[in-house]
């Protein structure tokens, strides 16, 4: 007898639907399933006949053919284990199939019939639902996360026996979507920052319009500390933000299952050892990486110089399309890749480049091996360059607490409302945009006529610019810029002249 149960796989960050057809003929008893499963998705058989034994019903004895369908399209994971298993009782005839008609069957199937929640619940079960499932059957500890999908009926089983007994007739609860995480209660705050005046405006202009920064200074200056506090005067993500950052998260295995939206943007610090696929995504499947993971939030890249260079020239496309495009035999990948970049290294390679007290003990040789260990490339793709100096023991203590971050938060707030009206950050604005909304004066011109002439500054740099002092303008609640805006934008970039002319000098 023929049985048939809808399911879905995941590639990437998209899933899509398969029907797991399952037929039980006559024959020596034996297992084969086709249409490209993976080592895990293969292993189904050892899972389920031990589980529906457990769980006092009778796995067959005669010949399975399995088939998930499309053929053509690579399956991983666990997830189609419970529409094995219907579908098994289906064809052995131990349950009626009319229920199946519109219902998709997701979990993984435990040796004793418990089930499991799998990874990649969300889009998962949307898969499912833009297939044409109304009903989804999954296990009852990821079943509040697949509820999440609008106009999809998700049952909460907990074993096989409670899934059959489903299909016989019994019922089961219908799960609820979760609630939305909130974790703001543990941000940190910019009130513990004492002095940084220039840093903190820095970190301001980058919030509010979404502008990649670069923080330089010597050990213990507070590069670290800054940055840790960027995440807390973001605002919070959309509904739509929400979905796309919950997805990711679910695909990479990162959620504990039943989680609800995400509704704090994320913030990510990986290790300057990780690899290529780690930080830009990759592997088989395969996965989002670190940049990816910071989507719609911050990724952190802490001592930016330890990274290998060619590591961070990865960043350089993505940092311009948004998208991380993987192409492999199997198949092309796209995860989306749109973070704000909270850079911090030191100024040279022992760290003390121009403190007050402690002499640089670096040769000329060694200044200009510390500045290419980034690539001009990359630093002309983030911002906001600032030098976080190291305070004297007397600044420090005379310095009073800054603004919280929930007063910063609020100027944010309103410069990016008024940035939504134009239907981008400032620092997505296209060339068009930026022409209508950052139109500069005679003194303007002077002023990019100067930094790209005598300063040698790249017409993307310059573009770069123009968006800074539009986020200015939006701060001081501006319609249009002045030679004042675009010479404070300009002064952030300030580093990258300096760090050309050690290059240079050596």
């Amino acid at each position: 007898m023929l049985a048939r149960v809808r399911t879905a796989a995941l590639w990437g960050l998209d899933a899509f639907a398969v029907d797991c057809e399952v037929d039980v003929g006559p024959g020596l008893p034996g297992f084969v399933m086709v249409g490209l499963p993976d080592t895990s998705a293969r292993e189904a058989r050892e899972r389920v006949w031990p589980a529906l034994r457990n769980a006092g019903l009778s796995p067959p004895d005669r010949r399975v053919t399995v088939n998930l369908a499309p053929a053509d399209r690579r399956k991983e994971g666990a997830a189609a284990d419970l529409a094995l298993a219907l579908g098994l009782l289906v064809a052995t005839g131990q349950a009626p199939p009319e229920k199946l008609e519109r219902t998709a069957a997701l979990a993984e199937v435990a040796l004793d019939g418990r089930l499991r929640g799998t990874r990649g619940t969300l889009p998962l079960a949307e898969a499912a639902w833009r297939a044409g499932a109304r009903t989804l059957l999954c296990a009852a500890e990821s079943a509040r996360e697949a509820a999440l999908v609008e106009g999809l009926q998700v049952l909460a089983a907990q074993t096989i026996g409670e899934a059959c007994d489903w299909l016989r007739g019994e019922p089961l609860d219908i799960a609820q979507p979760a609630a939305p995480d909130d974790s703001r209660a543990t941000a940190d705050d910019l009130a513990d920052v004492r002095g940084q005046t220039i840093a903190r405006r820095a970190l301001e202009l980058a919030a509010a319009g979404g502008h990649h920064l670069l923080l330089v200074g010597p050990p213990g200056a507070g590069k670290s500390m800054l940055a840790r506090r960027l995440p807390g005067i973001l605002p919070p993500l959309t509904s739509a933000e929400a979905l796309t950052v919950t997805r990711l998260h679910s695909v990479a295995g990162l959620r504990r299952p039943g989680s609800g939206l995400m509704r704090e943007r994320p913030f990510r610090a990986p290790h300057h050892s990780l690899s290529r696929a780690g930080l830009i995504g990759g592997g088989a499947p395969p996965r989002p990486g670190e940049l990816s993971l910071a989507h719609h939030g911050v990724l952190f890249l802490d001592e930016l110089a330890e990274y290998p260079r060619t590591l961070l020239d990865a960043l350089r496309e993505p940092l311009e399309t948004g998208t991380v495009d993987l192409a492999r035999a199997s198949g092309h990948v796209r995860f989306p890749a749109r973070p704000l970049i909270a850079a911090a290294m030191n100024p040279c390679g022992c760290g003390w480049l121009g403190h007050s007290k402690r002499g640089c003990r670096c040769t000329n040789s060694d200044l200009a091996r510390h500045a290419t260990r980034v690539s001009g490339p990359v630093l002309d793709r983030l911002d906001l360059q600032v030098e976080v100096p190291s305070l004297t023991s007397a600044e420090l203590l005379a310095a009073t607490p800054g603004e919280p971050s929930a007063r910063v938060r609020e100027r944010v707030l309103e410069a990016r409302e008024r940035q939504r009206t134009r239907g981008a950050l400032n620092a997505m604005l296209g060339n068009a945009a930026l022409r209508e909304h950052a139109a500069l004066d005679a003194d303007g011109e002077r002023l990019v006529a100067d930094a790209m002439d005598r300063g040698g500054m790249s017409a993307r740099a310059v573009h770069r610019a123009l968006r800074v002092a539009r986020t200015i303008a939006d701060l001081a609640g501006a319609t249009r810029l002045t030679a004042a805006m675009l010479a404070e934008a300009l002064q952030y970039r300030a580093y990258e002249k300096r760090r050309t002319g050690v290059t240079a000098a050596d």
